[in-house]
């Protein structure tokens, strides 16, 4: 990558995040990386379907490898691995085939048969498959790596010798974590029966390190087994199974949730007990619904990544989900028009940046370097207004007004706006035109909206060369409020005409409003209102 000298000096001292991260990463390899490159992680589980969560960690993860390229000529990878040895637990719920799943209960994922028949050889090479697809749709850089490949094929067999040389040890540091019964049964390693194939959670003896022999007794026939963990054998605890991950691959960083913070510790202190040193990173908090609860995919809760795809556009997700990071925030559908609008904003505000405040702009981080020039001349806030009106949802009467407003304005001439139009009109059918409600005007209000509207039909604000008509059409809002409310009750005014003409609490600058939606249209809006009085 080149980068220019005035963007790397500016990359070496910049307070964004990414780069705050990326440094760490400076600060550990002061010589630079013996390895010669820089190993980035995040981890998926395949037991049920990418989501949010993997979006998010991806996506962070990758703005911090960018902010790093930008301050050193490191190469550097992202794998994106999946725990398909894990043992399925229990039938994920809504998957075909819930006998035949229920029969290989225990079993790695990755040997449980596809219960969808489409060609996979198992449950886990499913889900993988739809993880790839997933993470290309968004053009993530990513080297996928699967933890059945890693055991299999002995990639992993040193550092399971290295799990039972430090045994004892690393029962040291997880026995006091554990509550008193799971003590008696816990071991770090979790033979895979040759028998059931089933991944067993029974008390292991170390017989052999250097051969990689250990002795249990099997749950099912009461006999005492001894077999081998390495091509495949066995797999590791989740903790100790992470720490032999970052060990056995060399990973430089990897980030993870605020509930894996006592994991990072742990499996950190494992690391240590291993031999390596484990990855720099940091924890990020956890989305919340609108209802203040933690997001769970079990619980269906808060606002899925298609969903949010299906009303905005993928930059203003990933706007959203760059912003303060250690800051639990609501993740809902009503956070959506708000950050579509402020993605704009950034994006406009970039091309008269200096570096450093290009840098500490979000969308830099977005598009890697790659900002769109692109400005918008409606809010999509607004385009809502219009779009949820009765009688106005759908494209082309959408677009009649933004034409007639200016008749510059194509979808053409404009895709940009074009695409935010779509979002607008299945955004506004969706969840904003069922919940609006005009109510009738008060006695106060009826005068001043009477005057508006006589003030409309003398002066729409055209016909004044150079001068903007929402800005005439907000002046004569503002100078009605002011005479009927005086400029200290001016918020009273603005809430009533939302209330009285759009049926909300609360809208858009209303002279941009009756600019785009036309004042005739505005003018009928009122009268309505007032014959509702």
């Amino acid at each position: 990558m080149n980068v220019p000298e005035e963007l790397r000096s500016a990359a070496l001292v910049s307070k964004a995040w990414p780069h705050e991260e990326a440094r760490k990463l400076l600060k550990r390899y002061p010589d630079g990386p013996p390895r010669g490159e820089i190993l980035f992680q995040t981890g998926y589980g395949p037991s049920g379907l990418p989501h949010l969560g993997t979006f998010q960690e991806v996506a962070r993860t990758l703005m911090v490898r960018h902010a790093l390229s930008e301050m050193v000529d490191w190469p550097s990878r992202l794998i994106a691995f999946s725990d398909d040895m894990d043992g399925m637990r229990k039938v994920p719920p809504g998957v075909p085939h819930q006998d035949m799943m229920h029969a290989h209960l225990d079993q790695p994922l990755s040997l449980v048969p596809d219960p969808y028949g489409c060609g996979h050889e198992s449950y886990a090479a499913h889900n993988n498959n739809l993880l790839r697809q997933f993470l290309d749709r968004f053009g993530f850089d990513y080297e996928f790596l699967a933890s059945s490949d890693c055991y299999r094929s002995g990639r992993f067999d040193e550092v399971l010798r290295q799990v039972l040389r430090k045994f004892r040890d690393i029962l040291d540091i997880m026995l006091p974590t554990l509550r008193e019964e799971r003590r008696l049964t816990y071991s770090p390693v979790l033979p895979i029966s040759p028998e059931s194939g089933k991944v067993l959670q029974v008390p292991v003896e170390v017989v052999d390190a250097e051969a990689g022999l250990v002795r249990y007794t099997d749950p099912d026939s009461g006999q005492e087994v001894e077999q081998s963990i390495l091509g495949g054998g066995a797999k590791l605890q989740w903790k100790v199974d992470w720490a032999a991950r970052w060990v056995a691959l060399g990973i430089d960083y990897e980030m993870s949730g605020k509930d894996h913070i006592d994991g990072v510790v742990q499996s950190s202190r494992i690391a240590r007990v291993l031999g390596a040193r484990p990855p720099d990173g940091f924890n990020y908090e956890l989305f919340l619904d609108e209802n203040g609860e933690k997001i769970s995919k079990t619980k269906g809760n808060g606002v899925t990544i298609d969903e949010w795809l299906a009303y905005a556009p993928e930059e203003s997700l990933a706007f959203y989900i760059y912003r303060e990071p250690k800051r639990a925030k609501q993740l809902s559908v009503g956070i959506i028009p708000r950050a579509v609008d402020e993605y704009y904003q950034f994006l406009a505000a970039y091309p008269a940046q200096a570096w450093d405040k290009r840098l500490g702009n979000p969308v830099h981080h977005i598009h890697s370097g790659k900002v769109p020039d692109v400005k918008l001349p409606i809010s999509f806030a607004l385009l809502l207004n219009v779009a949820s009106l009765p009688g106005v949802g759908d494209r082309e009467t959408v677009w009649s007004f933004l034409n007639r407003y200016d008749p510059a304005l194509t979808p053409e001439a404009s895709p940009e706006l074009d695409r935010l139009v779509s979002y607008a009109v299945e955004y506004g059918s969706r969840f904003v035109a069922p919940a609006l409600r005009r109510r009738p005007p008060t006695a106060e209000e009826v005068p001043a909206l009477r005057e508006l509207d006589e003030l409309l039909a003398r002066d729409d604000g055209t016909g004044r060369e150079d001068e903007d008509p929402a800005i005439l059409l907000q002046n004569h809002v503002y100078e009605i409020g002011k005479k009927y409310y005086g400029k200290e009750r001016l918020r009273e005014w603005f809430k009533a005409l939302y209330e009285t003409l759009l049926g909300s609490d609360q809208g858009p600058r209303m002279g941009s409003f009756i600019a785009l939606y036309g004042v005739e249209n505005s003018r009928k809006l009122i009268a309505e209102a007032l014959d509702s009085a």
